[in-house]
């Protein structure tokens, strides 16, 4: 059976958690000016996406549940555009309010997510696409250190007034980086 991982994958809330690894945050750069405040607001300081950013020189808020800020409440005083790796079983409602703020976004997800009623009436909005030649592997929460390899599913950047064509095609060049140190 072709799609036995992801039929076996988990489901529930704790298969929700998975972490952007480096190597899958570098693609963007190029496409981000650096003279905008990035909005990060699904991520912690030890995120893939925050350390980059800031690495790179890029002004950079980030937020969590786990400092109170709840993405569909708060929005910080400042910012240009978001990106993030949202929990994907909240993806309907993030891109309603990421297309809600009117404002350029880039949002790691399934490449699933591209099938739905409800989410085809944000992308006739806007939709470009960052595709990558292999899948990202994500970190969990039982592993900082290296990235769960073999991942289930595709994953490819659903993005809003960022990228310079509909489709773009970027390769993927894995590493391993430990996202914290224990």
């Amino acid at each position: 059976m072709k799609n036995k991982r992801y039929l076996q994958s988990c489901r529930k809330v704790e298969g929700d958690e998975v972490y952007t690894p480096f190597y899958a945050v570098k693609p963007l750069l190029e496409f981000i000016p650096k003279d905008k405040i990035i909005w990060c607001p699904f991520d912690e300081d030890w995120s893939a996406f925050v350390q980059t950013l800031k690495e790179e020189g890029y002004k950079v808020v980030n937020s969590s549940l786990n400092d109170g800020q709840d993405f569909f409440e708060y929005e910080p005083s400042e910012w240009d555009i978001i990106i993030s790796n949202p929990p994907f079983s909240k993806k309907d409602k993030v891109l309603e309010r990421c297309y809600e703020l009117n404002k350029p976004f880039c949002l790691l997800l399934p490449i699933t997510a591209l099938q739905s009623e409800k989410r085809y009436r944000c992308f006739v909005k806007g939709l470009e696409l960052l595709l990558f030649d292999k899948r990202v592997d994500y970190h969990t929460w039982q592993n900082f250190q290296f990235y769960k390899t073999g991942n289930h599913f595709a994953s490819a950047y659903f993005c809003k007034n960022i990228l310079p064509e509909k489709i773009v095609f970027r390769t993927l060049e894995k590493y391993q980086k430990a996202l914290k140190e224990i």
